[in-house]
């Protein structure tokens, strides 16, 4: 077995393992604590998969920006040391449909989809080509993308505050 191909598998089962410890653990810090070591090893696969680009902006804007502010967001309320109700017996059994229904669907989107070969020259991952595109008003730039993000980032912020603005039961 190849090199890449090793590091691509050990890579993704480090985030399959530590996304089901983020949805599994009873502990609401320790779950920020798994979905931040999530998002490093999804950022170690782009590293792997030689885009940089990619792997600094979800360092960034994911593990910088994001998990950080639900860190303080929980620290912010004094819950980190609480444990998290059981969920109800109903909400297993919808989620275990879902996962089900979801496993199916992909199943069956990857066995339609017909796989081609493809040259080595497919993409160019450079920042400068980068950067081209986020500044560029042509049909395949990054504007959107870049936008969405921004609002995306603002919207954590907004629910950072609310939650850490939010009376204290001592404090009525």
């Amino acid at each position: 077995m190849e090199t890449s191909a090793l590091s691509f598998y050990l890579i993704s089962a480090f985030i399959l393992i530590t996304g089901l410890l983020t949805v599994f653990t009873k502990k609401l810090f320790r779950a920020a604590i798994w979905l931040l070591s999530s998002l490093i090893g999804i950022a170690a696969l782009y590293f792997v998969m030689e885009v940089d680009f990619a792997a600094a902006v979800q360092i960034i804007v994911y593990v910088g920006g994001i998990v950080v502010l639900i860190i303080f967001s929980i620290f912010l309320t004094n819950n980190e040391g609480v444990s998290m109700p059981a969920p109800l017996s109903k909400r297993k059994i919808f989620s275990a449909i879902a996962v089900l229904c979801g496993a199916g669907y992909t199943v069956m989107l990857l066995d339609q989809h017909v796989w081609m070969a493809h040259s080595a020259n497919a993409y160019d991952p450079s920042v400068k080509k980068i950067g081209y595109l986020l500044v560029s008003n042509s049909p395949d730039s990054y504007v959107l993308p870049f936008e969405v993000v921004s609002i995306l980032l603002l919207a954590a912020m907004i629910g950072a505050i609310v939650i850490a603005i939010k009376a204290r039961p001592e404090e009525k």
